[in-house]
C-alpha cells in the first residue's frame, strides 16, 4: 500500500499530477485545493483506488483532505470522481460546517450531486468533523498515559504538559521528558 509520495512535480495536468519518485513517475488525481499547493518538490498523502479495470493514486497535499476523501468514498453512491469533485470545491473545515449544519443546498452545488445524493452524504455524515484540536487532545492523553506508565506523578505531569506546544504525542513526550528532568 502506498501512504504517501516524495517527489518533484514532472508535469501538471488539469485534474492530475505527474510526481517523479527518483526516476519512477506517478500519476496522482489531485482535488483543485491540492493542485494549487503543489509546486517544484512536493510530499502528498496517496488514497489508493483500485477497481476491476482500473488502479488509481488520489493525492492530498493536507492530511485532512485525505480524510475527508477517504470518508466519503466509504458512502454508497459516492465514488472516488465525485468525492474528488467534493474536496475540488470545500475544504476540509468548510465540509464540516455544511455537514453540521446539514447546509444541502452548499452540497448541491458540486458538480454531479443532486438533491437526493446531498441528503443521503449528509445523512451518512452526521458525525463527521476534521476538529484539529480533538486530535491534538488525542495526542496530549496519550501523552500523559505514556508518562504515567514511565512513573511519574500526575501532579508533575499536570503542571508542565500546559506549557508544551506538540502536534503528535513524541513530541509531545519529548518536551515533557526534557522539562520533567529538572523536576
Amino acid at each position: 500500500m502506498i501512504a504517501g509520495l516524495r517527489g518533484k512535480i514532472y508535469k501538471k495536468r488539469i485534474n492530475s499530477v505527474l510526481i517523479d519518485v527518483n526516476g519512477v513517475i506517478y500519476e496522482v488525481m489531485v482535488s483543485l485545493n491540492s493542485y494549487s499547493n503543489l509546486n517544484g518538490e512536493v510530499f502528498v498523502y496517496i488514497t489508493e483506488v483500485i477497481r476491476e479495470d482500473t488502479y488509481t493514486l488520489y493525492g492530498f497535499s493536507d492530511e485532512y483532505e485525505k480524510k475527508m476523501f477517504d470518508t466519503l468514498i466509504k458512502i454508497n453512491g459516492v465514488g472516488p470522481k465525485v468525492a474528488l469533485a467534493i474536496c475540488s470545491t470545500f475544504n476540509p473545515s468548510t465540509f464540516a460546517s455544511i455537514v453540521q449544519t446539514k447546509n444541502i443546498s452548499a452540497l448541491k452545488q458540486v458538480p454531479g450531486i443532486g438533491p437526493k445524493s446531498a441528503s443521503r452524504i449528509l445523512v451518512e455524515l452526521g458525525d463527521f468533523s476534521v476538529n484539529i484540536e480533538e486530535e491534538s487532545n488525542a495526542s496530549v492523553s496519550e501523552a500523559i498515559t505514556a508518562l504515567e506508565g514511565l512513573g511519574f506523578k500526575k501532579d508533575d505531569i499536570s503542571k508542565i504538559i500546559k506549557d508544551i506546544n506538540g502536534s503528535s504525542t513524541e513530541e509531545i513526550i519529548k518536551q515533557a521528558l526534557k522539562k520533567l528532568a529538572s523536576f
